[in-house]
């Protein structure tokens, strides 16, 4: 076989190689993504069974669990909280599914009222980008790193400094 048909065939092989490594690695994140689950996971029936003015804390914890978090000024309102994302390959989750349940307790500690919430009531939050100032000098890479160089020694080497036991260096 001549070498340059020889090469040909390497370069087929190995192109077809490639092409069947990028098929192989991309059917399996582009086509189908991957779906994770966070947060409380209850049956679907489950909040239903819940009764305004009957259900306690206590009775409340038993059949649903500890909540997902309380109100931050409000501990009679609790919150339990899932959502379902879905990615695909390298790029950023996109929440497809959400539930929340506020439930809100009287004084005596009786579920007062009941609130569902989803992704449709859901708003986006823009965060501030600006820095804080800070006061002093901004060193760069280097003087960072030779910023002590030529300082002296930590202590002040060479001057007289006490010994133990109260004598002097000489």
């Amino acid at each position: 076989m001549p070498r340059t048909n020889m090469l040909n065939a390497v370069r087929r092989c190995a192109g077809g190689g490639l092409a069947l490594l990028l098929l192989g690695t991309t059917a399996c994140t582009v086509v189908s993504p991957i779906e994770r689950n966070h947060g409380y996971l209850a049956e679907k029936d489950a909040f239903k069974t819940i009764e305004v003015g009957k259900d306690t804390k206590a009775t409340l914890t038993q059949r649903l669990g500890s909540p997902s978090t309380r109100g931050t000024f409000d501990p009679n309102v609790w919150y339990y909280i899932s959502h379902k994302e879905e990615r695909f390959a390298f790029f950023n989750p996109d929440t497809i599914q959400r539930d929340i349940l506020e439930v809100r307790f009287d004084q005596d500690g009786r579920v007062d009222a009941l609130r569902r919430y989803d992704v449709s009531d859901s708003q986006r939050v823009a965060y501030v980008g600006r820095e804080t100032p800070t006061r002093g000098k901004e060193l760069s890479f280097w003087e960072q790193m030779f910023g002590n160089v030529g300082r002296g020694l930590p202590g002040g080497a060479g001057k007289q400094q006490q010994q133990p036991g109260g004598g002097q260096r000489r």
